[in-house]
């Protein structure tokens, strides 16, 4: 049998000198499953996304990532497990300030050579094509430094760069916040057609519960996490 795509027991997490934040007993994301996770503000959505990406390590319990044990391995490891097989969309989008529209989509391809393999032609292309599909398509625009955007706009290039490459799960942390309804249905159609294309798996978190029908399944962070402490 294949490994879900996520897989979580016993997960606990508290912030150094702090009261627990996370207290999930399970929780799992099927490969290929398209996933909305809601939840109010402070309700420890974004903490669980940076335990399952290996930018946070859990103190108690067991996170496996397509069969892998995150919490067995080296920072150095997670990091080559996150670049290789995530792509993540986190809410301060973690963009390159100094680098281009397109050189910030394309350079997870840098990090990881299977992502890189997976993109058939130029990384530019792909990355043009990408920025398209979500209303990004002025040459010039696509040339400048990603600072010199719009804070929507920056959102819609942080999109492209999750899901460049067919990484075989995306991580979406509130990605919508920033878009007008159009952007927004574009960026969505987006996450969830790559996504389909590769087979890959997508945890979408939003506390906007009205795009929860848009999704195979949703889930309500205060069902998966007992303490329900503030993140």
């Amino acid at each position: 049998m294949t490994d879900p795509a996520i897989q979580i027991e016993g997960l606990r997490f508290a912030w150094k000198g702090g009261a627990p934040v996370l207290d999930v007993p399970s929780f799992t994301l099927a490969r290929g499953e398209r996933l909305f996770l809601r939840g109010a503000s402070g309700s420890g959505k974004s903490t669980l996304l940076g335990v399952i990406a290996g930018v946070l390590q859990a103190e108690a319990g067991r996170v496996r990532v397509l069969g892998e044990d995150l919490t067995a391995l080296s920072g150095a490891a997670r990091d080559r497990m996150r670049a290789d097989h995530l792509g993540v969309i986190f809410q301060m989008f973690n963009l390159v300030p100094y680098l281009s529209v397109i050189g910030n989509v394309t350079l997870p391809l840098k990090f990881s050579a299977r992502r890189r393999q997976a993109v058939a032609g130029p990384p530019e292309d792909e990355a043009r094509r990408l920025l398209g599909r979500l209303g990004l398509t002025d040459a010039s625009l696509l040339e400048r430094r990603v600072s010199d955007l719009s804070v929507g706009q920056q959102q819609r290039v942080a999109a492209a760069r999750a899901v460049i490459g067919g990484p075989e799960i995306v991580i979406a942390d509130e990605p919508t916040s920033a878009l007008d309804s159009d952007a927004r249905d574009r960026f969505i159609t987006l996450l969830s057609e790559e996504t389909a294309r590769t087979g890959a798996a997508l945890l979408f978190v939003s506390h906007d519960a009205s795009l929860a029908s848009l999704f195979d399944r949703a889930v309500d962070m205060a069902e998966i996490n007992r303490q329900g402490a503030s993140a």
